[in-house]
């Protein structure tokens, strides 16, 4: 009788590659290389390396903003909706205690 093994790591590759293929991982790894880039940069600023540690930082800064913009821009949009609430709100409150303008 046969024993079934299964290979465990060979599975995960295959299912990985698949993934890949159908675009579903490609993003994600896009976005592992963009702060890979910018850890690197953080890295050789803190050992002495200027030049390099700051283009490395930028281009990864760059990168990873361009990969989180489906996400930065509807976060700066409700952080401008509750600052503006907040203001309409505070100067509300200061009218009625008789401070301000």
């Amino acid at each position: 009788m046969r024993s079934m093994k299964l290979n465990i790591p060979a599975i995960v590759l295959v299912v990985l590659g698949a993934l890949i293929l159908f675009g579903k991982l490609g993003s994600f790894v896009g976005l592992l290389f963009a702060v890979a880039i910018f850890a690197l940069g953080y890295y050789a600023v803190k050992t002495g390396k200027k030049v390099l540690g700051w283009t490395l930082l930028i281009i990864g800064g760059c990168m990873l903003m361009a990969k989180l913009s489906w996400l930065i821009g509807p976060l700066l949009g409700i952080a401008l909706i509750a600052a503006g609430i907040v203001w309409i709100a505070g100067k509300r409150s200061n009218r009625r205690s008789g401070f301000g303008g």
